[in-house]
């Protein structure tokens, strides 16, 4: 009999992240670098690595969901949850939308880890929230005191931003983005770069929360998520809570309302 398990899978531009769950919690979650071209057959001996890890196997797993923003990559794991798993993989999109309201012209545009990670915000914190979720793109989200989705904002990412400095200029180099030694008058090239992304998007972030909260009768709580989040919390004034689970802390509510 298959045990009380159920995977989440996040598929981002840059990054995959697959998360372990029961009914109530996590048990873990992996993060590995999306590959558009990578086979089911590929994918499969690592994750039955890191599920061995957790002491359990493919018949232990009960069900599947997915939020993607690539779509060849949706088909590998749609692949490998039929080959491998033996379970249906479920569309988050599909789930989410059924299970928060939204006050937008077209939802079929909203990205699914927007939704899911709106309904995690107001599951955990209540109304009115803001999310900020630093992935490949900066993402704002607004949810109401009665846990409408209402719309945001989207703005560069961090590692778009240094990309786009190394790439784009014949000098720059690329740097990693951490807060060590961070001063923000730079004494050398990578300090100063370092200065101005990580102050820079502390400020970005300050900002269009202070314009999206205004349009709240009352102040909404704020929440910083996604892989970079941690390096921009401690510099805002603005950001509240600090949630790097959020996605898959959706993803898990999605689930459970599939079985």
């Amino acid at each position: 009999m298959k045990g009380h398990y159920f995977l989440g899978i996040d598929v981002g531009n840059t990054h995959t992240v697959i998360g372990l769950f029961t009914r109530k919690e996590m048990v873990g979650s992996w993060r590995i670098s999306t590959q558009t071209k990578a086979t089911c057959h590929e994918l499969a001996p690592l994750l039955d690595f890191w599920l061995s890890k957790a002491g359990i196997s493919f018949n232990n797993i009960r069900g599947a969901i997915i939020a993607s923003v690539v779509p060849p990559v949706t088909k590998i794991w749609q692949e490998l949850s039929k080959q491998y798993l033996d379970t249906s993989i479920f569309d988050a999109h599909e789930v989410a939308t059924k299970l928060i309201k939204i006050s937008y012209p077209r939802p079929h545009e909203i990205g699914t880890d927007r939704l899911i990670n709106s309904i995690a915000a107001f599951s955990r914190l209540g109304g009115p929230v803001i999310v900020v979720d630093f992935g490949t793109a900066t993402t704002f989200d607004c949810i109401s005191k009665d846990g409408t989705y209402l719309g945001g904002a989207i703005a560069p990412g961090i590692s778009m931003s240094i990309d786009s400095l190394f790439s784009k200029t014949s000098k720059l180099p690329l740097v990693q983005i951490d807060q060590a030694n961070l001063t923000p008058i730079g004494k050398s090239t990578e300090e100063a770069i370092r200065s101005g992304i990580l102050f820079g998007f502390a400020g970005l972030t300050d900002r269009i929360i202070e314009v999206l909260s205004s349009n709240y009768e009352s102040r909404p709580q704020t929440v910083a998520t996604g892989g970079l989040a941690k390096v921009v919390f401690d510099l805002s004034e603005r950001l509240h809570h600090l949630i790097p689970e959020l996605t898959m802390e959706g993803l898990r509510i999605c689930m459970m309302q599939t079985i």
